[in-house]
């Protein structure tokens, strides 16, 4: 299998994957001692091949050159491919040059007299480029060929001055680059798993972070919504505990109902936490927008007339967009309460073929008559703002958007957009 097919893994050094190999990648892991005495064993092998290869003539034609010549270029090339790893290219060229000039002096280049010339030509296989290697094998081939062509026996065919040193150099250049290929591919297959295995925790991490968030946001919604609501009636109750008594004792039956309520809005919300499977879709115990009459009515207890009003055809939005429009509207109705210096406020609900369009709003500017957004973005104590950024949130992960900002006859809304099914 060819590994240019395999997408590249993301790498943290582009430039790593245009470089030309010049090590061994197979062997990458060999410790250099440990090469460099492969290669002094292997140069001894191949020089004492060519004791006997120097001895070996045409066929019916003696000898007619002494065998130390050959001995001797057979010794060049043998020290050559001692730096076959790091300079293969400088190994090929010297190598080649002594088959030559064995070739010249009249010695039948056997496999005893190339094998040097063969073992540099697969290391060069194997650290460089297909191009290259072929380029330095045919350029090869053909200067043997020629020479033996000029400098050979007339009495042998052509043919087999031919053949014998294309097979015996296109053997080692075939072997090597397959030896490459295969380390390209192992290499490839390993930095794709190493990137999946970063892919996956990186997706650990933003599922983690994003359960946080979630979990923040429910108990935000949750907490904030009644404590404001139980601070306001405790107030309240302290107010009126000497001056109207009858009003103080009502008071304090509200304030038990809202911490009644937050309790088992806090044991709904931990209980979905504890859930196993996927809770992208709430379970049916959680509110929705049939609830905004008792929500609109707990507010009204606290002192926040709240007007729920309705544009277009009523049209059932998905469990967890329920969920989502509920509590912007009790994250902004308790905004209203805490900073908006009104009494009143409105929820309209317009439905149009597409979305349904969610506006919460206040009649008039805030405490602080500065423009700034009193709904959410202007916290009265350190730590605020956590309900804007949950509303905005939450209209995101339904797929909508969230809009907070001054109303042009004064007071602020909540926008929020959001998808209808279908």
């Amino acid at each position: 299998m060819d590994p240019s097919r395999i997408p590249p893994a993301a790498s943290p050094h582009p430039s790593a994957s245009t470089r030309t190999p010049t090590t061994d990648h197979p062997h990458r892991a060999a410790p250099q001692g440990l090469r460099r005495a492969a290669d002094a064993a292997l140069a001894t092998a191949l020089f004492a091949c060519a004791f006997p290869g120097s001895l070996i003539a045409w066929p019916g034609q003696g000898l007619g050159v002494p065998w130390w010549p050959g001995v001797v270029l057979a010794g060049v090339s043998c020290v050559a491919l001692l730096w076959r790893r790091d300079r293969p290219r400088t190994t090929v060229v010297v190598t080649l040059g002594a088959a030559i000039t064995a070739c010249a002096l009249g010695y039948l280049l056997t496999v005893l007299l190339l094998a040097p010339l063969m073992v540099a030509l697969h290391s060069l296989a194997v650290r460089t480029n297909r191009r290259t290697a072929n380029c330095f094998t045919v350029t090869g081939i053909a200067m043997l060929v020629a020479t033996g062509l000029v400098a050979g026996p007339d009495g042998e065919p052509w043919v087999l001055k031919l053949i014998g040193p294309t097979a015996w150099l296109l053997l080692p250049t075939s072997l090597g680059t397959v030896t490459r290929l295969r380390g390209a591919y192992v290499e490839a297959v390993q930095a794709r798993a190493e990137h999946a295995e970063r892919t996956r925790d990186e997706e650990a991490k933003r599922r983690v972070a994003e359960e946080r968030m979630r979990i923040a946001r429910d108990l935000h919604d949750v907490v904030a919504h009644h404590l404001v609501l139980a601070h306001l009636q405790a107030g309240a109750v302290g107010r009126f505990v000497r001056t109207r008594p009858e009003e103080a004792e009502r008071l304090v039956a509200e304030l038990a109902g809202t911490t009644t309520s937050a309790l088992r809005e806090l044991k709904a919300t931990v209980g979905l936490l504890r859930a196993e499977g996927d809770d992208d879709e709430p379970a049916g115990s959680t509110p929705g927008l049939a609830q905004l009459p008792e929500l609109a009515a707990s507010f009204e207890n606290a002192g926040l007339t709240v007007t729920v009003t309705g544009e277009g055809e009523p049209r059932p939005l998905s469990a967890g967009a329920e969920l989502t429009a509920y509590r912007i509207v009790q994250e902004a109705l308790t905004n209203v309460t805490k900073h908006a210096a009104t009494r009143t406020a409105e929820v309209r609900l317009a439905y149009t073929s597409k979305q349904l369009r969610l506006t919460v709003s206040n009649g008039t500017a805030g405490r602080g008559g500065t423009g700034q957004d009193t709904t959410g973005s202007a916290a009265p104590s350190p730590g605020g703002g956590y309900g804007l950024l949950g509303m905005r949130e939450r209209a995101h992960s339904a797929g909508g958007r969230l809009r907070v900002g001054p109303r042009p006859d004064g007071g602020f809304e909540v926008v929020a957009e959001l998808p209808l099914p279908g």
